[in-house]
């Protein structure tokens, strides 16, 4: 846990009042988010098998659920919480 903390408060520490962060920084910042969120899709999509059981319907639905409410609402909370919530409404009620 205080290894948890000390990387959160670390950066106000260091870049604290007006000086400006390192452009590594600002560029790690904007890139890594859509980069995790990509490796967790590959991951989260990695044992569907499209030849036997629901054939990956219930995880496809799921996907374009979620870009629909994403490109609607602009909003990736939101997105990703209603397309976990339809997804398990699909594998519990339908498939």
């Amino acid at each position: 846990m205080l290894g948890t903390m000390i990387t959160r408060f670390l950066p106000f520490v260091f870049f604290r009042g007006q000086r400006q962060a390192p452009a590594f920084v600002l560029f790690l910042g904007r890139n890594l988010p859509p980069a995790i969120f990509g490796m967790l899709v590959v991951f989260s999509l990695k044992n569907i098998s499209f030849i036997s059981g629901t054939r990956g319907i219930p995880e496809l639905l799921a996907i374009g659920f979620i870009i629909i409410i994403h490109k609607w609402k602009r909003q990736m909370l939101l997105s990703i919480s209603a397309g976990t919530i339809f997804y398990m409404i699909l594998v519990q009620q339908i498939f």
